[in-house]
């Protein structure tokens, strides 16, 4: 019997990766990378947000500290503003100082618009309930950087 020869066309033992499967592993790997990416700059605009959100209220509650240090002025309404309203230029009660620097304050923490729209800068209302004594503080801010747009801060507490 005579040994059977291996025909010439038969294919050999294939070693090594091909170009092609190397390409589709570099693709499946960019494209992992890509999420990675998007997750990493989702949580950089969650955390943006939460400090944010934590200044506003650390801003909440210096006036209404400030409006407990002055309880008396602050029940007769000279902390009282609305939205769009300017803070006194010239101070001349201490209710007005506090306002002063306060809005000063609420400009320099919290970020300007970045539409440009004056509309859209920090602002803040507070409205005083003199027969409970309850104020209502209340924080508008453009978190455009963020996924949320225009956002409110608002605070009830007793003064």
């Amino acid at each position: 019997m005579r040994p059977r020869s291996r025909p010439v066309f038969a294919p050999r033992a294939i070693h090594g990766f091909t170009l092609v499967e190397s390409l589709v592993a570099l693709l499946v790997l960019s494209i992992g990378l890509l999420g990675v990416a998007a997750m990493q700059l989702s949580s950089l605009q969650a955390n943006n947000g939460a400090f944010q959100r934590s200044q506003a209220t650390f801003l909440a509650q210096d006036i209404a500290d400030r409006m407990r240090a002055n309880r008396a002025r602050a029940l007769a309404g000279d902390y009282d503003f609305t939205f769009g309203t300017a803070a006194p230029s010239s101070p001349a009660t201490t209710a007005e100082t506090d306002l002063l620097a306060w809005k000063t304050r609420l400009g320099v923490v919290l970020p300007p618009a970045a539409s440009g729209n004056p509309a859209d800068d920090p602002d803040a209302s507070i409205q005083t309930d003199v027969a409970t004594g309850i104020v209502t503080i209340s924080i508008r801010w453009d978190d455009s950087r963020g996924a949320d747009g225009l956002l409110t801060f608002t605070m009830r507490t007793r003064v």
